[in-house]
Protein backbone atom coordinates (compact mmCIF):
# COMPACT_ATOMS: atom_id res chain seq x y z
CA UNK A 1 0.00 0.00 0.00
CA UNK A 2 1.72 2.79 -1.02
CA UNK A 3 1.83 6.56 1.13
CA UNK A 4 -1.19 8.74 0.14
CA UNK A 5 -0.98 12.58 0.52
CA UNK A 6 -3.85 13.88 3.46
CA UNK A 7 -6.15 15.10 1.21
CA UNK A 8 -6.49 11.45 -1.04
CA UNK A 9 -6.38 10.03 2.78
CA UNK A 10 -9.38 11.81 3.78
CA UNK A 11 -10.98 11.12 0.46
CA UNK A 12 -10.86 7.23 0.95
CA UNK A 13 -12.21 7.58 4.45
CA UNK A 14 -15.60 5.69 4.96
CA UNK A 15 -18.37 8.20 6.79
CA UNK A 16 -17.42 8.15 10.42
CA UNK A 17 -14.19 6.93 10.34
CA UNK A 18 -11.57 8.39 12.33
CA UNK A 19 -7.38 8.99 11.49
CA UNK A 20 -4.91 7.79 13.76
CA UNK A 21 -2.19 10.35 13.90
CA UNK A 22 1.52 8.32 14.73
CA UNK A 23 4.63 10.47 16.18
CA UNK A 24 6.83 7.61 16.05
CA UNK A 25 10.36 8.21 18.43
CA UNK A 26 13.02 6.44 19.10
CA UNK A 27 11.28 4.61 21.77
CA UNK A 28 7.96 5.84 21.90
CA UNK A 29 4.97 6.18 19.59
CA UNK A 30 2.84 9.15 20.42
CA UNK A 31 -0.78 8.49 19.67
CA UNK A 32 -3.84 10.48 18.82
CA UNK A 33 -7.34 9.88 17.79
CA UNK A 34 -9.50 12.12 15.47
CA UNK A 35 -13.26 12.55 16.04
CA UNK A 36 -15.66 10.98 13.34
CA UNK A 37 -16.13 14.15 11.28
CA UNK A 38 -12.76 14.77 11.16
CA UNK A 39 -12.33 17.91 12.70
CA UNK A 40 -10.75 17.41 16.12
CA UNK A 41 -7.53 15.44 17.05
CA UNK A 42 -7.53 14.28 20.60
CA UNK A 43 -4.20 12.50 22.16
CA UNK A 44 -4.91 8.37 22.55
CA UNK A 45 -1.46 7.51 24.34
CA UNK A 46 1.39 5.92 23.50
CA UNK A 47 3.20 3.02 22.63
CA UNK A 48 6.82 1.44 23.08
CA UNK A 49 8.65 1.44 19.96
CA UNK A 50 9.40 -2.20 18.98
CA UNK A 51 9.75 -4.52 16.11
CA UNK A 52 7.37 -3.82 13.35
CA UNK A 53 5.29 -6.78 13.29
CA UNK A 54 4.23 -5.84 16.88
CA UNK A 55 4.10 -2.32 16.72
CA UNK A 56 1.66 -3.33 13.41
CA UNK A 57 -0.27 -5.64 15.53
CA UNK A 58 -1.09 -3.29 18.34
CA UNK A 59 -2.21 -0.53 16.07
CA UNK A 60 -4.39 -2.91 14.00
CA UNK A 61 -6.05 -3.74 17.16
CA UNK A 62 -7.08 0.24 17.64
CA UNK A 63 -7.76 1.05 14.66
CA UNK A 64 -10.62 -2.03 14.77
CA UNK A 65 -11.65 -0.97 18.18
CA UNK A 66 -12.02 2.73 17.39
CA UNK A 67 -13.37 2.44 13.55
CA UNK A 68 -9.41 3.68 12.15
CA UNK A 69 -9.84 4.21 8.11
CA UNK A 70 -6.39 5.51 8.28
CA UNK A 71 -3.58 6.33 9.53
CA UNK A 72 -1.14 9.62 9.51
CA UNK A 73 2.82 9.51 10.65
CA UNK A 74 4.88 12.62 11.37
CA UNK A 75 7.00 13.47 9.14
CA UNK A 76 10.58 15.12 10.32
CA UNK A 77 11.65 17.46 7.86
CA UNK A 78 14.61 19.90 8.47
CA UNK A 79 13.87 23.46 9.56
CA UNK A 80 14.81 24.48 6.07
CA UNK A 81 11.58 22.21 4.60
CA UNK A 82 14.18 18.99 3.12
CA UNK A 83 14.03 15.67 3.64
CA UNK A 84 17.01 14.58 5.91
CA UNK A 85 17.60 10.84 6.94
CA UNK A 86 15.37 11.41 9.93
CA UNK A 87 12.66 12.15 7.08
CA UNK A 88 13.65 9.00 4.98
CA UNK A 89 13.39 6.84 7.64
CA UNK A 90 9.79 8.07 9.11
CA UNK A 91 8.70 7.62 5.61
CA UNK A 92 9.97 3.77 4.86
CA UNK A 93 8.83 2.81 8.48
CA UNK A 94 5.87 4.43 7.63
CA UNK A 95 5.40 2.89 4.16
CA UNK A 96 6.13 -0.74 5.87
CA UNK A 97 3.46 -0.04 8.98
CA UNK A 98 0.70 0.91 6.61
CA UNK A 99 1.72 -2.43 4.75
CA UNK A 100 1.60 -4.29 8.14
CA UNK A 101 -1.36 -2.83 9.46
CA UNK A 102 -3.24 -2.74 6.05
CA UNK A 103 -4.30 0.96 6.77
CA UNK A 104 -3.69 3.36 3.85
CA UNK A 105 -0.96 6.16 5.37
CA UNK A 106 -0.38 9.59 4.99
CA UNK A 107 2.79 11.45 6.09
CA UNK A 108 2.66 15.12 7.43
CA UNK A 109 5.19 17.61 8.64
CA UNK A 110 5.78 17.34 12.43
CA UNK A 111 8.70 19.90 12.59
CA UNK A 112 8.28 21.72 16.24
CA UNK A 113 5.27 19.98 17.49
CA UNK A 114 7.08 18.34 20.48
CA UNK A 115 8.46 21.82 20.92
CA UNK A 116 5.41 23.92 20.75
CA UNK A 117 3.81 21.35 23.38
CA UNK A 118 6.81 21.53 25.35
CA UNK A 119 6.17 25.04 25.88
CA UNK A 120 2.52 24.68 26.38
CA UNK A 121 2.80 21.91 28.84
CA UNK A 122 5.00 24.31 30.90
CA UNK A 123 3.90 27.75 30.35
CA UNK A 124 -0.22 27.12 30.47
CA UNK A 125 -0.47 23.53 32.61
CA UNK A 126 3.12 23.98 34.63
CA UNK A 127 4.12 20.65 34.37
CA UNK A 128 6.74 19.08 36.12
CA UNK A 129 10.07 17.71 33.16
CA UNK A 130 8.60 14.18 34.76
CA UNK A 131 4.66 14.66 34.08
CA UNK A 132 5.81 16.41 30.91
CA UNK A 133 7.36 13.26 29.36
CA UNK A 134 4.55 11.45 30.11
CA UNK A 135 2.22 13.56 28.40
CA UNK A 136 4.65 14.82 25.83
CA UNK A 137 4.24 12.22 23.07
CA UNK A 138 0.79 11.81 22.42
CA UNK A 139 0.04 15.77 22.46
CA UNK A 140 2.81 16.04 19.31
CA UNK A 141 0.60 13.35 17.46
CA UNK A 142 -2.59 15.19 18.48
CA UNK A 143 -1.01 18.61 17.61
CA UNK A 144 0.37 16.95 14.38
CA UNK A 145 -2.92 15.46 13.30
CA UNK A 146 -4.59 18.44 14.21
CA UNK A 147 -2.32 20.44 11.98
CA UNK A 148 -3.51 18.23 9.20
CA UNK A 149 -6.64 17.68 9.32
CA UNK A 150 -7.62 21.66 9.67
CA UNK A 151 -5.09 21.74 7.15
CA UNK A 152 -7.77 19.20 4.77
CA UNK A 153 -10.85 20.52 5.82
CA UNK A 154 -13.27 21.04 2.89
CA UNK A 155 -13.91 24.56 2.82
CA UNK A 156 -17.35 26.02 2.69
CA UNK A 157 -17.84 27.93 -0.45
Amino acid sequence: MPLINMADLRALLHRHARLLGLDPGAKVIGLALSDVTLMLASPYGSLKRSKLAANAAEIRTIAEKQGVGGLVVGLPLSMDGTRGPAAQAAGDWALALSEAAGLPCAMWDERLSSAAVNRMMISEADLTRKRRAAAVDSAAAAYMLQAALDATAPRAT
